[in-house]
This record gives C-alpha cells, structure tokens and sequence, in this order.
C-alpha cells in the first residue's frame, strides 16, 4: 500500500464550493466528491483534509492490498482518509459501512470518483444516510478570474471568445501559465483518454467511428432542441441506442439535458429538452474551432455563448450545494426563455444573447414570458457579450463578466 504525499509543484486555485464540503463534512461521515476527470477532485479533498493519509486506488499496489484485506486495511485508518478513485474498488464500500458505524465520525472518510454512473449506485447501495454528496465542476469564471486581482492582469483580461475557447478544466489553466500550451492539443488528447476511451468502454462499443460521429453530432446541437430520434437517425444508430448513449455521455459530465419548464400558463409548451456541453473548450475542439479568432466569426458562436451561460449557472448551483434545478421555456409559437428559475416563490427568466451591443429588442421574450407567468414573474435578466452592466424598464443586463 502506497501513501501519496503532496508534491512539492504543488498549486492551489480556491474553490467556491470549499464552504458547501466543509459544511456537509460536519454532518456526515462521508463526503462524496464526484465530477468529470480532471475538475480538481483530488487537488480539492487534499487542500481541504490535508490532515488526513490520501490513498490512490489507481495505485495497483494501493488497490491491491485494500481489496485482499478490506478489515486490515481500514483499521490503519482510524481517523479517515481520502480515498481517490473509489469506483475502482466499490467492495469496499460496504465494509466502509461498518467502519463509519462503529466509530461515528463526521467527516471521517473523503471519498472521490469520477464515473458518476458507477460511483452513485454503488454508494447509494451501501452508504445510504450516511454520505455527503459534492458535484464538482471545472473552474467558473469566478474561480478563474477572482474578482480580487487587478483587471488588467491574469485571465481578466481575456476576451469572451478566449474564455469560451480555452474552458474551465484546471490542468489546461495551470498548464497554460506554465507552458503556453495551446488549449485544443489539451482538448484534444482529453478527448481521446476519457470520453473516448472510458465512456466507450462503459458503453461497451465495438463501432468506434459511429460513436465519434455521434459525439460530434451531439456538438453541433450543443443548445439546441434536441431529438432523440432524429440524433440517431443522422448518427444510423436506433432511438434507443441513442437514448442510452446519452444517458452515459450525461452521466459522465460530458453533455447535460435542460429540461423545459413544465407549467404551461394557457399554452402549449413543447416536450423536448435542450442539449448543452458541460465545457465550451471541448466543444470548440469537437466542433473544429482551432482559435478564438475562429470562433468569433463561427456561425455556432451564439450557440456556444449560450452553452457558456448555463455551464456556469449550474456550476454556481452546485458549488453552493443547490439543486440544478434550472429550465428553459418555449411556447408552440417560438417565443423562447433561454434559462429559468424559481427563487422564493418566484419565476425568474434569463434571455441569453453572444452580441456585445445591447438591443432592448432582447427584452421582448422577458416581456412575454411575465404577462403569462403574472404575479409569480419576476424581473427579467439579460446576459451578453457586451462589458457593461445596468439596468433598463425594470430588468437586469448584465455582462459576461458581471455575470460571474
């Protein structure tokens, strides 16, 4: 058994999510941080309970003794620990069990993974009522860009179209202040060691280039409606295929599904959901977008925007432990709300536009959306690619960086 130590190139980038895991840490024994690959799940759980031994279950050496004498193995840690990787071991979770019973702990183990699809069920099987659950996400714009530091220094700087090109993964961050490295060689090699690699292998998929094909198809529909049938089709693969597919692609953090709102106010809403990719940066790299400078002409571009926006609401939601319950609303007739939210009883819309001059023509689908919603509206939000943030006939405009 291998006992990792910190290593001495060791950086840390605060994480907003750090007082929602301190919290839960008190009221239970253990603390589940799940995520994509590469979101930071280690690094955080080791910043956070550096106090305690970290063991890799990626380590084989680390793997193996755990798995040939669990009781042995946890009696060396009475105190807890954090234990990467536990979707690779998920034995162990049950004698975990017992050992958070016997000694009633709070916060005793950390525990990370990052297949949520395996992770989830065996947790919920055997820890039921006894662990905290963490969705951690690559960096928000916020994290990246600290509202603290000098505007003219660091990633403040950065255009809206280099935000959206490089993404939120902190590897490719670190990496690029250290090494300039460009964003789409990282992307690209993520690509092609997880979503490819693990995702298909999870899937159990024997035809690779129909699995690549539907990967970039998802891309392109990146917010958009999304049908499911119509996907499998133009992928040749049946409904259900692609139904399951998705299901794992979402299940991994790769795409997310944003369902519409469903009270319909007198009209008819439609049903599908809206398709949206969990990191702009990847979805550049699959769409082909080799510059920000390509991206800035990219007829996606909007599509793309809008994508940024509900990542990083979502990674607001989830980094202060609120459920995601975010949605969209369309009526037959095409009047559209991009996000909505219920806060205190009342329905908030967010219209979302890429364009850096504000027009108050944007304001019209808030406008619609509060003579149906009534009493229980509240004022509109617009985001944009535009620098200024002020208010005008009663709603919200912010910009994407106000926004973080």
């Amino acid at each position: 058994m291998v006992l990792q130590t910190r290593s001495a190139e060791y950086s840390y980038v605060p994480r907003q999510v750090e007082s929602y895991v301190k919290r839960i840490s008190l009221g239970f024994p253990v603390v589940a941080i799940t995520g994509p690959r590469q979101s930071g799940k280690t690094t955080l759980a080791r910043h956070l309970f550096a106090e305690k031994p970290y063991l890799s279950f990626e380590n084989l050496q680390t793997l193996r003794a755990a798995l040939a004498d669990p009781i042995s193995f946890f009696e060396r840690f009475p105190n807890g620990a954090v234990l990467d990787e536990i979707q690779r071991a998920p034995e162990l979770l049950s004698y975990l069990q017992g050992v958070v019973d016997q000694h009633q702990i709070m916060g005793q183990f950390i525990i990370t993974g990052s297949q949520q699809f395996g992770l989830i069920a065996a947790i919920t099987q055997s820890l039921a009522g006894r662990v905290g659950f963490v969705e951690l996400l690559p960096f928000s714009l916020a994290e990246i860009c600290p509202q603290t530091e000098p505007r003219t220094l660091g990633v403040n700087a950065w255009s809206l179209n280099q935000q959206m090109f490089t993404g939120g993964y902190p590897p490719l961050h670190d990496k690029l202040r250290a090494s300039f490295l460009n964003p789409s060689d990282w992307h690209r090699a993520y690509i092609a060691s997880y979503i490819e690699r693990d995702v298909r292998q999870v899937l159990g998929v024997r035809d690779l280039a129909s699995f690549e094909r539907f990967v970039l198809l998802c891309a392109a529909r990146s917010g958009h409606l999304l049908n499911v049938q119509s996907l499998g089709a133009d992928c040749g693969i049946s409904t259900t295929t692609a139904r399951q597919w998705l299901s794992i692609l979402e299940a991994s953090y790769v795409v997310r599904l944003l369902q519409p709102w469903h009270e319909n106010f007198g009209k008819r809403l439609v049903k599908m959901p809206k398709i949206y990719f969990m990191d702009t940066g990847l979805l550049c790299q699959l769409l082909r977008i080799d510059s920000p400078a390509a991206l800035a002409t990219h007829a996606l571009r909007g599509a793309i925007f809008e994508t940024w926006v509900i990542t990083e609401t979502l990674k607001h939601r989830l980094n202060r432990g609120q459920n995601a319950d975010i949605y969209f609303w369309r009526d037959n007739h095409g009047v559209e709300i991009d996000l909505v939210y219920s806060h205190e009883g009342k329905l908030h819309p967010v219209e979302i536009k890429s364009g850096a001059s504000f027009s108050t023509d944007w304001l019209a689908g808030c406008e619609k959306f509060l003579r149906y919603a009534g009493a229980r509206g509240a004022a509109g939000v617009v985001v944009y690619g535009g620098e200024e943030d002020f208010s005008i006939l009663g709603h919200r405009v912010m910009s994407w960086r106000g926004f973080a």
